[in-house]
């Protein structure tokens, strides 16, 4: 007697969710989502025309601006696909090279905006430290070649995660918890021995932290410069141009470091709030940063503000 062995089924599709619970009201909660969406796209278009069409914004700060919108716009439009499709639509199902292709370019443009946001911070550290020195020694040509090694970084840290993920076994088991594939939501689904993605997937958690603990170092040390200027109006001077990227910092690493806690220690926290966390951390940043800048930026929203009332004459 010939006997089969059933004992799992390869899965070859995951399904995403869209809010548990809230199926019925998918229709109504997509205006928002798009809104969201469409604020980021146009927002971080506006920052790259407006910086690349005014020469007086051709300076280091403002080319790593454009390198901050270039990875939210990446962010925006790596997610976009699957939240159209499951809020619109009410197709949740993703096949699963689709899936490891998109979290390799969620996770790729992640790791470029925590690259983007140390060197910004680097930037205002030197602008502060060396003010006389600054564009003599980010010269156009050193800024391009940073912006060529971090968009190699990214690349290269995020490159195994597809193919680590695309050698595991997926057997009963499809279902994710987010709205878009993230590398540590599949892995848990594998019934094969996964220790690879674990311990590479930690390796990439632990890269970016080791962004956001040098940006802290660098505030340390702009501090420490600020406190030793003598007059309290150059302080709070140097300080201001800051501001900006402290907001830009805190709303990046934010939803990360709260979704990276959900995921370790909150096992029964309501799927709802996991999604909603995990919908804050791509939907909030690409939408925030161009709004950020423009308002605390005044050469930014100077440009701006000039460039739309040329098209309104």
């Amino acid at each position: 007697m010939s006997i089969i062995n059933i004992s799992y089924v390869e899965i070859t599709t995951f399904f995403l969710v869209g809010m548990p619970g809230l199926e019925y009201a998918h229709i109504w909660i997509s205006i928002p989502i798009g809104s969201m969406y469409l604020s980021a796209i146009l927002g971080n278009c506006t920052i790259l025309f407006v910086i690349k069409t005014e020469p007086s914004l051709h300076e280091p700060m403002y080319y790593f601006l454009s390198m901050l919108a270039m990875s939210d716009m990446g962010l925006s439009f790596s997610s976009l696909p699957t939240m159209g499709r499951i809020f619109l639509f009410d197709a949740p199902e993703i096949s699963a090279n689709a899936c490891f292709a998109q979290e390799f370019f969620i996770h790729g443009c992640t790791a470029a905006e925590s690259s983007v946001l140390l060197i910004m911070s680097f930037d205002r550290f030197l602008a502060i430290h060396s003010p006389l020195r600054y564009s003599s020694i980010l010269t156009p040509v050193r800024v391009a070649k940073i912006g060529i090694v971090l968009f190699l970084k990214s690349i290269l840290l995020v490159l195994p995660f597809p193919f680590t993920l695309r050698s595991l076994k997926y057997c009963n088991k499809s279902q994710l918890s987010h709205s878009y594939c993230l590398h540590q939501d599949v892995m848990k689904l594998a019934c094969s021995d996964n220790r690879i993605d674990v311990i590479y997937g930690f390796f990439g958690a632990l890269c970016l932290m080791v962004d956001f603990m040098l940006i802290a170092v660098s505030y340390i040390l702009i501090l420490k410069i600020v406190l030793g200027i003598a007059s309290q109006k150059e302080q709070l001077k140097a300080l201001n141009t800051c501001v900006s990227h402290i907001c830009a910092v805190i709303i990046f690493y934010l939803p990360i470091i709260n979704l990276a806690i959900v995921h370790r220690f909150a096992q029964h926290v309501s799927p709802l709030f996991n999604v909603l966390m995990a919908n804050v951390l791509l939907l909030v940043p690409p939408m925030m940063n161009p709004i950020v800048y423009c308002v605390k930026t005044r050469q930014i929203r100077v440009r701006v503000l000039a460039k739309l009332c040329q098209k309104q004459i």
